[in-house]
Protein backbone atom coordinates (compact mmCIF):
# COMPACT_ATOMS: atom_id res chain seq x y z
CA UNK A 1 0.00 0.00 0.00
CA UNK A 2 2.88 2.33 0.80
CA UNK A 3 4.36 1.59 -2.63
CA UNK A 4 1.02 2.36 -4.28
CA UNK A 5 0.81 5.66 -2.42
CA UNK A 6 4.33 6.62 -3.50
CA UNK A 7 3.58 5.76 -7.14
CA UNK A 8 0.32 7.74 -6.96
CA UNK A 9 2.13 10.82 -5.64
CA UNK A 10 4.70 10.55 -8.45
CA UNK A 11 1.92 10.29 -11.00
CA UNK A 12 0.14 13.29 -9.52
CA UNK A 13 3.34 15.35 -9.61
CA UNK A 14 3.85 14.47 -13.27
CA UNK A 15 0.23 15.38 -14.04
CA UNK A 16 0.57 18.71 -12.22
CA UNK A 17 3.76 19.45 -14.11
CA UNK A 18 2.06 18.55 -17.40
CA UNK A 19 -0.89 20.86 -16.83
CA UNK A 20 1.26 23.73 -15.54
CA UNK A 21 3.53 23.53 -18.59
CA UNK A 22 0.87 22.95 -21.23
CA UNK A 23 -1.68 25.47 -20.00
CA UNK A 24 0.44 28.14 -18.33
CA UNK A 25 -0.32 30.65 -21.12
CA UNK A 26 -4.03 29.86 -21.45
CA UNK A 27 -5.35 31.55 -18.34
CA UNK A 28 -8.83 32.82 -17.63
CA UNK A 29 -9.12 36.52 -16.78
CA UNK A 30 -12.38 37.78 -15.26
CA UNK A 31 -13.76 41.30 -15.38
CA UNK A 32 -16.95 42.93 -14.19
CA UNK A 33 -18.22 46.00 -16.06
CA UNK A 34 -21.18 47.89 -14.68
CA UNK A 35 -22.73 50.47 -17.02
CA UNK A 36 -24.70 53.31 -15.45
CA UNK A 37 -25.25 57.05 -15.75
CA UNK A 38 -23.42 59.61 -13.69
CA UNK A 39 -23.42 63.39 -13.80
CA UNK A 40 -20.20 65.05 -14.95
CA UNK A 41 -19.16 68.45 -16.32
CA UNK A 42 -16.24 67.81 -18.67
CA UNK A 43 -16.81 71.12 -20.49
CA UNK A 44 -18.15 73.00 -17.48
CA UNK A 45 -21.79 72.10 -18.20
CA UNK A 46 -23.41 69.38 -16.03
CA UNK A 47 -24.59 66.50 -18.18
CA UNK A 48 -25.39 62.81 -18.08
CA UNK A 49 -22.48 60.56 -19.12
CA UNK A 50 -22.13 56.79 -19.24
CA UNK A 51 -19.68 55.49 -16.65
CA UNK A 52 -18.19 52.01 -16.36
CA UNK A 53 -17.67 50.86 -12.77
CA UNK A 54 -18.29 54.46 -11.79
CA UNK A 55 -15.46 55.74 -13.97
CA UNK A 56 -15.39 57.92 -17.07
CA UNK A 57 -13.53 56.71 -19.09
CA UNK A 58 -13.98 53.11 -17.97
CA UNK A 59 -11.34 50.79 -16.48
CA UNK A 60 -8.50 49.22 -18.44
CA UNK A 61 -8.86 45.57 -19.38
CA UNK A 62 -5.31 44.19 -19.49
CA UNK A 63 -4.77 40.65 -20.74
CA UNK A 64 -2.03 38.55 -22.33
CA UNK A 65 -1.97 36.84 -25.72
CA UNK A 66 -4.05 33.63 -25.81
CA UNK A 67 -5.78 34.24 -22.49
CA UNK A 68 -9.47 33.48 -22.12
CA UNK A 69 -11.44 36.57 -21.19
CA UNK A 70 -14.70 36.52 -19.26
CA UNK A 71 -16.47 39.87 -18.97
CA UNK A 72 -19.76 40.13 -17.11
CA UNK A 73 -21.58 43.26 -18.25
CA UNK A 74 -24.28 44.69 -15.99
CA UNK A 75 -26.66 47.07 -17.73
CA UNK A 76 -27.93 49.72 -15.33
CA UNK A 77 -28.83 52.14 -18.11
CA UNK A 78 -32.46 52.84 -18.98
CA UNK A 79 -32.09 51.31 -22.46
CA UNK A 80 -30.65 48.28 -24.21
CA UNK A 81 -26.88 47.79 -24.27
CA UNK A 82 -24.24 45.88 -26.20
CA UNK A 83 -20.49 46.17 -25.68
CA UNK A 84 -18.26 45.65 -28.70
CA UNK A 85 -14.52 45.03 -28.93
CA UNK A 86 -13.19 46.51 -32.20
CA UNK A 87 -9.95 44.94 -33.35
CA UNK A 88 -10.38 41.73 -31.35
CA UNK A 89 -10.73 38.94 -33.88
CA UNK A 90 -13.11 36.81 -31.80
CA UNK A 91 -11.85 33.77 -33.69
CA UNK A 92 -14.69 31.44 -34.61
CA UNK A 93 -17.12 33.21 -32.30
CA UNK A 94 -18.93 36.21 -33.77
CA UNK A 95 -21.50 35.38 -31.07
CA UNK A 96 -19.35 37.54 -28.75
CA UNK A 97 -18.85 40.52 -31.08
CA UNK A 98 -21.39 42.80 -29.43
CA UNK A 99 -23.14 44.43 -32.39
CA UNK A 100 -26.82 44.29 -33.31
CA UNK A 101 -26.41 42.00 -36.33
CA UNK A 102 -24.78 39.27 -34.23
CA UNK A 103 -26.22 39.73 -30.72
CA UNK A 104 -29.58 40.42 -29.17
CA UNK A 105 -29.19 43.46 -26.90
CA UNK A 106 -28.82 43.21 -23.13
CA UNK A 107 -32.06 44.65 -21.71
CA UNK A 108 -32.01 47.33 -19.05
CA UNK A 109 -31.35 45.92 -15.55
CA UNK A 110 -30.00 42.65 -17.03
CA UNK A 111 -26.46 41.34 -17.21
CA UNK A 112 -24.75 39.20 -19.81
CA UNK A 113 -21.35 37.51 -19.85
CA UNK A 114 -18.99 37.67 -22.81
CA UNK A 115 -16.48 34.82 -23.12
CA UNK A 116 -13.72 34.78 -25.74
CA UNK A 117 -10.05 34.09 -26.29
CA UNK A 118 -7.56 36.74 -27.46
CA UNK A 119 -5.90 34.19 -29.71
CA UNK A 120 -2.67 35.21 -31.44
CA UNK A 121 -3.12 38.95 -30.86
CA UNK A 122 -1.21 41.80 -29.24
CA UNK A 123 -1.77 45.52 -29.16
CA UNK A 124 -3.81 48.54 -28.11
CA UNK A 125 -7.59 48.46 -28.50
CA UNK A 126 -10.67 49.77 -26.71
CA UNK A 127 -14.21 48.65 -25.93
CA UNK A 128 -17.39 50.71 -26.14
CA UNK A 129 -21.22 50.48 -26.26
CA UNK A 130 -22.34 49.90 -29.83
CA UNK A 131 -26.04 50.80 -29.74
CA UNK A 132 -27.92 54.03 -30.38
CA UNK A 133 -24.89 56.36 -30.40
CA UNK A 134 -24.17 55.58 -26.73
CA UNK A 135 -20.43 56.06 -27.25
CA UNK A 136 -21.17 59.78 -27.67
CA UNK A 137 -21.92 59.76 -23.92
CA UNK A 138 -18.97 57.60 -22.86
CA UNK A 139 -18.93 53.94 -21.86
CA UNK A 140 -15.52 53.28 -23.40
CA UNK A 141 -12.34 51.89 -21.90
CA UNK A 142 -8.95 50.57 -22.96
CA UNK A 143 -8.36 46.93 -23.91
CA UNK A 144 -4.66 46.02 -23.89
CA UNK A 145 -3.25 42.70 -25.07
CA UNK A 146 0.29 42.23 -23.80
CA UNK A 147 2.68 39.91 -25.60
CA UNK A 148 3.79 36.65 -23.98
CA UNK A 149 7.23 36.72 -22.32
CA UNK A 150 8.58 34.25 -24.91
CA UNK A 151 8.03 36.84 -27.68
CA UNK A 152 10.49 39.74 -27.64
CA UNK A 153 9.30 43.30 -28.14
CA UNK A 154 10.76 45.07 -31.20
CA UNK A 155 11.81 47.90 -28.86
CA UNK A 156 13.20 48.32 -25.37
CA UNK A 157 10.80 47.57 -22.56
CA UNK A 158 9.19 50.89 -21.56
CA UNK A 159 9.38 52.34 -18.06
CA UNK A 160 5.63 52.78 -17.86
CA UNK A 161 2.31 52.65 -19.70
CA UNK A 162 0.02 55.63 -20.36
CA UNK A 163 -3.46 55.44 -21.92
CA UNK A 164 -4.91 58.56 -23.53
CA UNK A 165 -8.45 58.86 -24.90
CA UNK A 166 -9.13 61.76 -27.25
CA UNK A 167 -12.42 62.62 -28.87
CA UNK A 168 -14.80 65.35 -29.90
CA UNK A 169 -17.60 65.97 -27.40
CA UNK A 170 -21.08 67.45 -27.24
CA UNK A 171 -22.74 68.89 -24.16
CA UNK A 172 -25.91 67.21 -25.43
CA UNK A 173 -25.96 63.52 -24.56
CA UNK A 174 -26.42 60.68 -27.02
CA UNK A 175 -30.22 60.63 -26.76
CA UNK A 176 -30.45 64.29 -27.76
CA UNK A 177 -27.96 63.79 -30.60
CA UNK A 178 -29.85 60.86 -32.08
CA UNK A 179 -33.19 62.67 -31.65
CA UNK A 180 -31.74 65.44 -33.79
CA UNK A 181 -30.69 62.97 -36.47
CA UNK A 182 -34.11 61.33 -36.33
CA UNK A 183 -35.59 64.74 -37.06
CA UNK A 184 -33.35 65.24 -40.08
CA UNK A 185 -30.84 67.59 -38.44
CA UNK A 186 -27.06 67.48 -38.61
CA UNK A 187 -25.00 67.10 -35.45
CA UNK A 188 -23.32 70.44 -35.94
CA UNK A 189 -19.92 71.50 -34.60
CA UNK A 190 -18.78 69.68 -31.43
CA UNK A 191 -18.69 71.69 -28.22
CA UNK A 192 -15.12 70.66 -27.50
CA UNK A 193 -12.51 67.89 -27.38
CA UNK A 194 -11.91 65.78 -24.28
CA UNK A 195 -8.68 64.14 -23.19
CA UNK A 196 -9.31 61.23 -20.81
CA UNK A 197 -12.82 62.49 -20.21
CA UNK A 198 -11.74 65.98 -19.18
CA UNK A 199 -11.92 69.38 -20.79
CA UNK A 200 -9.07 71.68 -21.87
CA UNK A 201 -6.36 73.13 -19.65
CA UNK A 202 -6.76 76.91 -19.50
CA UNK A 203 -3.94 77.74 -21.87
CA UNK A 204 -5.72 80.94 -22.93
CA UNK A 205 -7.99 82.80 -20.50
CA UNK A 206 -10.07 84.32 -23.30
CA UNK A 207 -10.71 80.99 -25.05
CA UNK A 208 -11.06 78.57 -22.13
CA UNK A 209 -13.37 79.41 -19.21
CA UNK A 210 -12.18 79.04 -15.66
CA UNK A 211 -13.13 76.05 -13.50
CA UNK A 212 -12.81 73.23 -16.05
CA UNK A 213 -11.11 70.08 -14.78
CA UNK A 214 -8.25 69.02 -17.05
CA UNK A 215 -6.06 65.93 -17.32
CA UNK A 216 -2.50 65.84 -15.98
CA UNK A 217 -0.11 63.06 -17.01
CA UNK A 218 2.66 62.62 -14.44
CA UNK A 219 6.05 61.38 -15.65
CA UNK A 220 9.64 61.11 -14.46
CA UNK A 221 12.54 62.74 -16.33
CA UNK A 222 14.69 60.47 -18.48
CA UNK A 223 12.09 57.69 -18.59
CA UNK A 224 10.49 56.26 -21.74
CA UNK A 225 6.75 55.57 -21.68
CA UNK A 226 4.52 53.54 -23.95
CA UNK A 227 1.67 55.92 -24.77
CA UNK A 228 -1.51 54.35 -26.17
CA UNK A 229 -3.82 56.89 -27.86
CA UNK A 230 -7.41 56.16 -28.94
CA UNK A 231 -9.78 58.47 -30.82
CA UNK A 232 -13.15 57.52 -29.29
CA UNK A 233 -14.99 60.59 -30.57
CA UNK A 234 -18.18 61.00 -32.54
CA UNK A 235 -17.04 62.12 -35.98
CA UNK A 236 -13.97 64.39 -35.87
CA UNK A 237 -10.42 63.55 -36.98
CA UNK A 238 -7.88 64.89 -34.47
CA UNK A 239 -4.22 65.80 -34.64
CA UNK A 240 -2.32 64.56 -31.59
CA UNK A 241 0.94 66.10 -30.36
CA UNK A 242 3.00 66.61 -27.21
CA UNK A 243 4.87 69.89 -27.00
CA UNK A 244 8.62 69.52 -27.69
CA UNK A 245 8.47 65.70 -27.57
CA UNK A 246 8.90 63.17 -30.38
CA UNK A 247 6.29 60.48 -30.87
CA UNK A 248 8.03 57.25 -31.90
CA UNK A 249 5.30 55.18 -33.53
CA UNK A 250 5.67 51.45 -32.73
CA UNK A 251 2.24 49.82 -33.04
CA UNK A 252 -1.27 50.34 -34.32
CA UNK A 253 -4.30 48.14 -33.69
CA UNK A 254 -2.36 44.94 -33.18
CA UNK A 255 0.49 45.36 -35.67
CA UNK A 256 4.01 46.54 -34.93
CA UNK A 257 4.95 49.35 -37.30
CA UNK A 258 8.19 50.38 -38.90
CA UNK A 259 9.44 52.81 -36.29
CA UNK A 260 9.48 56.48 -37.17
CA UNK A 261 9.26 59.73 -35.27
CA UNK A 262 6.37 62.14 -35.64
CA UNK A 263 6.00 65.62 -34.19
CA UNK A 264 2.25 65.11 -34.56
CA UNK A 265 -0.07 62.49 -36.05
CA UNK A 266 -3.61 62.61 -37.40
CA UNK A 267 -5.75 60.06 -35.56
CA UNK A 268 -9.15 59.43 -37.07
CA UNK A 269 -12.34 58.29 -35.38
CA UNK A 270 -12.01 54.77 -34.00
CA UNK A 271 -8.26 54.50 -34.55
CA UNK A 272 -5.61 53.51 -31.98
CA UNK A 273 -1.85 54.18 -32.02
CA UNK A 274 0.99 53.33 -29.65
CA UNK A 275 4.04 55.58 -29.28
CA UNK A 276 7.22 55.52 -27.26
CA UNK A 277 7.81 58.95 -25.73
CA UNK A 278 11.04 59.73 -23.91
CA UNK A 279 10.95 62.46 -21.28
CA UNK A 280 14.13 64.14 -22.46
CA UNK A 281 13.23 67.82 -22.08
CA UNK A 282 14.24 70.20 -19.31
CA UNK A 283 11.73 70.63 -16.51
CA UNK A 284 11.57 74.40 -16.45
CA UNK A 285 7.81 74.11 -17.10
CA UNK A 286 5.10 71.55 -17.79
CA UNK A 287 4.27 70.73 -21.41
CA UNK A 288 1.05 70.76 -23.43
CA UNK A 289 -0.62 67.60 -24.73
CA UNK A 290 -2.90 68.65 -27.59
CA UNK A 291 -5.66 67.05 -29.65
CA UNK A 292 -7.07 69.50 -32.18
CA UNK A 293 -9.69 69.09 -34.88
CA UNK A 294 -8.63 68.49 -38.48
CA UNK A 295 -10.44 69.49 -41.65
CA UNK A 296 -12.65 72.09 -39.96
CA UNK A 297 -13.01 75.83 -40.43
CA UNK A 298 -10.02 77.56 -38.84
CA UNK A 299 -12.29 80.16 -37.24
CA UNK A 300 -13.70 77.51 -34.88
CA UNK A 301 -10.50 75.52 -34.40
CA UNK A 302 -9.93 76.70 -30.82
CA UNK A 303 -13.40 75.42 -29.87
CA UNK A 304 -12.53 71.87 -30.89
CA UNK A 305 -9.11 71.66 -29.26
CA UNK A 306 -8.37 69.47 -26.25
CA UNK A 307 -5.42 70.34 -24.01
CA UNK A 308 -3.90 68.29 -21.19
CA UNK A 309 -0.69 68.74 -19.23
CA UNK A 310 2.48 66.62 -19.22
CA UNK A 311 3.99 67.12 -15.78
CA UNK A 312 7.58 66.15 -15.00
CA UNK A 313 8.11 65.17 -11.37
CA UNK A 314 10.77 67.90 -11.09
CA UNK A 315 8.85 70.55 -13.06
CA UNK A 316 9.44 74.11 -11.95
CA UNK A 317 6.29 75.72 -13.33
CA UNK A 318 3.02 75.49 -15.22
CA UNK A 319 2.73 75.24 -18.99
CA UNK A 320 2.38 78.68 -20.53
CA UNK A 321 2.40 80.34 -23.92
CA UNK A 322 0.86 79.29 -27.24
CA UNK A 323 0.03 75.69 -28.08
CA UNK A 324 2.35 73.78 -30.42
CA UNK A 325 1.27 74.38 -34.01
CA UNK A 326 -0.92 71.90 -35.87
CA UNK A 327 0.10 70.85 -39.40
CA UNK A 328 0.14 73.85 -41.71
CA UNK A 329 -1.53 72.17 -44.68
CA UNK A 330 -4.65 74.21 -45.39
CA UNK A 331 -3.73 74.25 -49.08
CA UNK A 332 -2.09 70.82 -49.18
CA UNK A 333 -4.71 68.10 -48.82
CA UNK A 334 -2.13 65.42 -49.61
CA UNK A 335 -0.21 65.99 -46.34
CA UNK A 336 -2.43 63.85 -44.12
CA UNK A 337 -2.78 61.14 -46.75
CA UNK A 338 0.99 60.91 -47.27
CA UNK A 339 1.43 60.68 -43.51
CA UNK A 340 -1.03 57.75 -43.43
CA UNK A 341 0.71 55.99 -46.30
CA UNK A 342 4.06 56.31 -44.53
CA UNK A 343 2.81 54.06 -41.70
CA UNK A 344 4.01 50.59 -42.65
CA UNK A 345 4.27 47.18 -41.15
CA UNK A 346 7.46 46.02 -39.43
CA UNK A 347 7.77 42.84 -41.50
CA UNK A 348 10.67 41.40 -39.50
CA UNK A 349 9.15 41.84 -36.01
CA UNK A 350 7.32 39.02 -34.27
CA UNK A 351 3.80 39.92 -33.21
CA UNK A 352 1.81 37.48 -31.12
CA UNK A 353 3.67 34.50 -32.60
CA UNK A 354 7.39 33.80 -33.14
CA UNK A 355 7.16 34.05 -36.93
CA UNK A 356 7.69 37.53 -38.42
CA UNK A 357 4.63 39.66 -39.18
CA UNK A 358 5.62 39.74 -42.84
CA UNK A 359 5.41 35.94 -43.21
CA UNK A 360 2.01 36.22 -44.92
CA UNK A 361 2.87 37.37 -48.44
CA UNK A 362 -0.42 39.11 -49.07
CA UNK A 363 0.87 40.80 -52.21
CA UNK A 364 1.17 37.50 -54.05
CA UNK A 365 -2.24 36.10 -53.11
CA UNK A 366 -4.86 36.05 -55.86
CA UNK A 367 -7.93 38.18 -55.16
CA UNK A 368 -11.13 36.11 -55.31
CA UNK A 369 -13.74 38.86 -54.90
CA UNK A 370 -13.93 42.64 -55.28
CA UNK A 371 -16.38 45.07 -53.69
CA UNK A 372 -16.58 48.81 -54.17
CA UNK A 373 -18.39 50.47 -51.26
CA UNK A 374 -19.40 54.00 -52.16
CA UNK A 375 -20.59 56.42 -49.49
CA UNK A 376 -22.36 59.69 -50.26
CA UNK A 377 -23.94 62.47 -48.23
CA UNK A 378 -26.98 61.39 -46.21
CA UNK A 379 -30.27 61.39 -48.10
CA UNK A 380 -33.94 61.17 -47.19
CA UNK A 381 -35.37 57.66 -47.64
CA UNK A 382 -39.04 57.02 -46.84
CA UNK A 383 -39.12 60.26 -44.88
CA UNK A 384 -36.04 59.48 -42.78
CA UNK A 385 -32.51 60.87 -43.02
CA UNK A 386 -30.27 57.90 -43.90
CA UNK A 387 -26.66 57.14 -44.87
CA UNK A 388 -25.72 54.47 -47.38
CA UNK A 389 -23.15 52.16 -48.94
CA UNK A 390 -23.88 51.63 -52.66
CA UNK A 391 -27.26 53.27 -52.21
CA UNK A 392 -28.33 50.80 -49.48
CA UNK A 393 -29.01 51.94 -45.93
CA UNK A 394 -28.83 48.95 -43.62
CA UNK A 395 -32.10 47.98 -41.95
CA UNK A 396 -31.30 45.72 -39.01
CA UNK A 397 -33.05 42.36 -38.94
CA UNK A 398 -35.16 41.72 -35.86
CA UNK A 399 -33.31 38.43 -35.33
CA UNK A 400 -29.48 38.49 -35.39
CA UNK A 401 -28.13 36.96 -38.57
CA UNK A 402 -26.30 33.88 -37.25
CA UNK A 403 -29.13 33.17 -34.82
CA UNK A 404 -31.56 33.28 -37.74
CA UNK A 405 -29.33 30.77 -39.56
CA UNK A 406 -29.21 28.44 -36.57
CA UNK A 407 -32.99 28.32 -36.14
CA UNK A 408 -33.85 28.62 -39.85
CA UNK A 409 -35.71 31.91 -39.49
CA UNK A 410 -36.62 33.00 -43.03
CA UNK A 411 -36.38 36.42 -44.67
CA UNK A 412 -34.35 38.13 -41.94
CA UNK A 413 -31.60 39.19 -44.38
CA UNK A 414 -30.51 38.84 -48.00
CA UNK A 415 -27.17 37.67 -49.42
CA UNK A 416 -27.24 40.03 -52.40
CA UNK A 417 -25.18 43.07 -51.48
CA UNK A 418 -24.00 44.59 -54.79
CA UNK A 419 -20.31 44.42 -55.70
CA UNK A 420 -20.53 47.91 -57.22
CA UNK A 421 -22.60 51.05 -56.77
CA UNK A 422 -25.98 50.62 -58.50
CA UNK A 423 -27.74 53.32 -60.47
CA UNK A 424 -31.08 53.31 -58.67
CA UNK A 425 -32.83 55.34 -55.97
CA UNK A 426 -31.36 54.75 -52.49
CA UNK A 427 -33.37 52.49 -50.21
CA UNK A 428 -33.38 50.74 -46.85
CA UNK A 429 -32.35 47.10 -47.15
CA UNK A 430 -31.21 44.01 -45.22
CA UNK A 431 -28.66 43.06 -47.83
CA UNK A 432 -25.30 41.66 -46.65
CA UNK A 433 -22.15 40.31 -48.34
CA UNK A 434 -21.81 36.59 -48.96
CA UNK A 435 -18.09 36.02 -48.23
CA UNK A 436 -16.25 32.95 -49.48
CA UNK A 437 -14.47 31.04 -46.71
CA UNK A 438 -10.69 31.38 -47.17
CA UNK A 439 -11.27 33.79 -50.02
CA UNK A 440 -9.12 36.88 -50.46
CA UNK A 441 -11.31 39.95 -50.78
CA UNK A 442 -10.47 43.40 -52.11
CA UNK A 443 -12.65 46.24 -50.83
CA UNK A 444 -12.43 49.72 -52.32
CA UNK A 445 -13.93 52.39 -50.08
CA UNK A 446 -15.04 55.32 -52.22
CA UNK A 447 -15.91 58.36 -50.10
CA UNK A 448 -18.09 60.79 -52.06
CA UNK A 449 -19.24 62.39 -48.81
CA UNK A 450 -17.89 65.73 -47.59
CA UNK A 451 -16.30 64.42 -44.36
CA UNK A 452 -13.35 62.16 -43.64
CA UNK A 453 -14.74 58.76 -42.69
CA UNK A 454 -13.29 55.85 -40.76
CA UNK A 455 -14.08 52.36 -42.03
CA UNK A 456 -14.01 49.42 -39.64
CA UNK A 457 -14.29 45.66 -40.14
CA UNK A 458 -15.07 43.41 -37.18
CA UNK A 459 -13.40 40.00 -36.85
CA UNK A 460 -10.40 40.87 -39.00
CA UNK A 461 -7.31 42.92 -39.58
CA UNK A 462 -6.93 44.04 -43.19
CA UNK A 463 -4.05 45.37 -45.26
CA UNK A 464 -4.38 49.05 -46.21
CA UNK A 465 -2.75 48.82 -49.64
CA UNK A 466 -3.65 52.14 -51.20
CA UNK A 467 -5.23 55.60 -50.92
CA UNK A 468 -5.87 58.37 -53.37
CA UNK A 469 -8.08 61.30 -54.29
CA UNK A 470 -10.73 61.18 -57.00
CA UNK A 471 -12.52 58.09 -58.28
CA UNK A 472 -10.83 54.70 -57.95
CA UNK A 473 -10.19 52.93 -61.25
CA UNK A 474 -8.61 49.64 -62.26
CA UNK A 475 -5.40 51.57 -62.91
CA UNK A 476 -5.28 52.59 -59.24
CA UNK A 477 -4.01 49.10 -58.40
CA UNK A 478 -0.68 50.14 -59.86
CA UNK A 479 -0.08 52.27 -56.75
CA UNK A 480 -0.82 49.50 -54.25
CA UNK A 481 1.74 48.61 -51.59
CA UNK A 482 2.12 44.84 -51.98
CA UNK A 483 4.96 44.33 -49.51
CA UNK A 484 4.66 46.08 -46.13
CA UNK A 485 1.21 47.72 -45.99
CA UNK A 486 -0.03 48.23 -42.47
CA UNK A 487 -2.46 45.64 -41.15
CA UNK A 488 -5.17 47.13 -38.95
CA UNK A 489 -8.94 47.13 -38.34
CA UNK A 490 -9.88 50.81 -38.87
CA UNK A 491 -8.75 53.02 -41.75
CA UNK A 492 -9.47 56.56 -42.84
CA UNK A 493 -11.12 57.37 -46.16
CA UNK A 494 -10.58 60.99 -47.11
CA UNK A 495 -13.45 63.08 -48.46
CA UNK A 496 -13.45 62.90 -52.24
CA UNK A 497 -11.02 59.99 -52.16
CA UNK A 498 -10.67 56.22 -51.90
CA UNK A 499 -8.91 53.64 -49.75
CA UNK A 500 -8.25 50.05 -50.82
CA UNK A 501 -7.94 47.13 -48.40
CA UNK A 502 -7.27 43.39 -48.70
CA UNK A 503 -8.48 40.75 -46.24
CA UNK A 504 -8.11 36.96 -46.01
CA UNK A 505 -11.50 35.56 -45.01
CA UNK A 506 -10.48 32.72 -42.69
CA UNK A 507 -12.64 33.65 -39.69
CA UNK A 508 -16.06 32.01 -39.92
CA UNK A 509 -18.99 34.04 -38.63
CA UNK A 510 -20.97 37.18 -39.35
CA UNK A 511 -18.93 40.38 -39.14
CA UNK A 512 -19.90 44.03 -39.19
CA UNK A 513 -18.53 46.44 -41.83
CA UNK A 514 -19.26 50.06 -40.90
CA UNK A 515 -18.21 53.64 -40.71
CA UNK A 516 -17.00 54.52 -37.20
CA UNK A 517 -18.39 58.05 -37.52
CA UNK A 518 -21.30 57.69 -35.13
CA UNK A 519 -23.78 59.85 -37.04
CA UNK A 520 -23.29 57.98 -40.32
CA UNK A 521 -23.30 54.60 -38.55
CA UNK A 522 -26.54 55.44 -36.74
CA UNK A 523 -28.09 56.49 -40.04
CA UNK A 524 -27.40 53.09 -41.61
CA UNK A 525 -23.96 53.24 -43.23
CA UNK A 526 -23.01 49.65 -42.53
CA UNK A 527 -23.52 46.08 -43.66
CA UNK A 528 -22.30 42.62 -42.66
CA UNK A 529 -20.24 39.92 -44.29
CA UNK A 530 -21.35 36.34 -43.68
CA UNK A 531 -18.64 33.69 -43.93
CA UNK A 532 -19.52 30.02 -43.57
CA UNK A 533 -17.45 26.88 -44.06
CA UNK A 534 -19.36 24.55 -46.41
CA UNK A 535 -17.33 21.61 -45.11
CA UNK A 536 -17.93 22.38 -41.44
CA UNK A 537 -18.30 19.33 -39.19
CA UNK A 538 -18.36 19.35 -35.42
CA UNK A 539 -17.80 23.09 -34.84
CA UNK A 540 -14.17 22.95 -35.94
CA UNK A 541 -14.19 26.37 -37.60
CA UNK A 542 -17.07 28.05 -35.75
CA UNK A 543 -18.07 27.78 -32.12
CA UNK A 544 -21.67 26.87 -31.31
CA UNK A 545 -24.02 29.47 -29.89
CA UNK A 546 -23.10 30.07 -26.23
CA UNK A 547 -25.27 28.56 -23.51
CA UNK A 548 -26.27 32.04 -22.34
CA UNK A 549 -27.27 33.31 -25.80
CA UNK A 550 -30.01 35.96 -25.71
CA UNK A 551 -33.07 35.59 -27.93
CA UNK A 552 -35.06 38.34 -29.62
CA UNK A 553 -37.04 39.02 -32.78
CA UNK A 554 -38.67 35.89 -34.17
CA UNK A 555 -37.05 33.87 -31.37
CA UNK A 556 -38.10 36.09 -28.46
CA UNK A 557 -40.43 33.35 -27.24
CA UNK A 558 -37.35 31.27 -26.32
CA UNK A 559 -35.94 33.86 -23.95
CA UNK A 560 -36.40 33.07 -20.27
CA UNK A 561 -36.55 35.67 -17.56
CA UNK A 562 -33.15 36.34 -16.11
CA UNK A 563 -32.42 34.93 -12.69
CA UNK A 564 -30.71 37.18 -10.23
CA UNK A 565 -27.47 35.94 -8.72
CA UNK A 566 -25.49 37.00 -5.69
CA UNK A 567 -22.28 35.68 -7.23
CA UNK A 568 -19.74 38.34 -8.15
CA UNK A 569 -16.55 38.28 -10.16
CA UNK A 570 -13.39 39.99 -9.03
CA UNK A 571 -12.38 42.64 -11.55
CA UNK A 572 -9.14 41.66 -13.23
CA UNK A 573 -8.76 38.39 -11.32
CA UNK A 574 -7.14 35.50 -13.15
CA UNK A 575 -6.80 31.79 -12.70
CA UNK A 576 -5.13 28.96 -14.61
CA UNK A 577 -7.19 27.45 -17.39
CA UNK A 578 -8.31 23.89 -16.51
CA UNK A 579 -7.92 24.72 -12.84
CA UNK A 580 -10.56 22.16 -11.79
CA UNK A 581 -8.46 19.15 -12.84
CA UNK A 582 -5.53 20.64 -10.98
CA UNK A 583 -7.67 21.07 -7.88
CA UNK A 584 -8.86 17.48 -8.17
CA UNK A 585 -5.31 16.17 -8.30
CA UNK A 586 -4.32 18.34 -5.36
CA UNK A 587 -7.15 16.93 -3.24
CA UNK A 588 -6.07 13.41 -4.14
CA UNK A 589 -2.55 14.26 -3.07
CA UNK A 590 -3.73 15.53 0.32
CA UNK A 591 -5.80 12.40 0.84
Amino acid sequence: MALFGALLRVAICKALLFFSVCFAADRVVNYELEYKYITASPLGVPQQVIAVNGKFPGPVINVTTNEYVVVNVRNKLDEDLLVTWPGLHMLQTSWQDGVLGTNCPIPSKWNWTYEFQVKDQIGSFFYFPSLKMQRASGGFGSFIITNRPVISLPFGFPDGDIVIFIGDWYTRNHTALRDGLDNGKKLGMPDGVLINGKGPYRYNSSLVPDGIDYETINVNPGKTYRVRVHNVGVSTSLNFRIQNHNLLLVETEGTYTSQQNFSSLDIHVGQSYTFLVTMDQNASTDYYIVASARFVNESVLHKVTGVAVLHYSNSKGKATGPLPDPPNDVYDKSYSMNQALSIRQNVSASGARPNPQGSFRYGSVNVTDVYILRSTRPVVIDGDLRATYNGLSFDHPKTPIRLADLFHVPREYKLDFPNNPVDRPPRKDKSIINGAYKGFIEIILQNNDTNVQSFHMDGYSFFVVGMGYGEWTENSRGSYNRWDAISRCTTQVFAGGWTAILAYLDNVGVWNLRTENLDRWYLGQETYIRITNPEETGNKTEDPAPDNVLYCGALAYKQKAQKTSSATTLQGSSQPYLSLPLLFFAILYIL
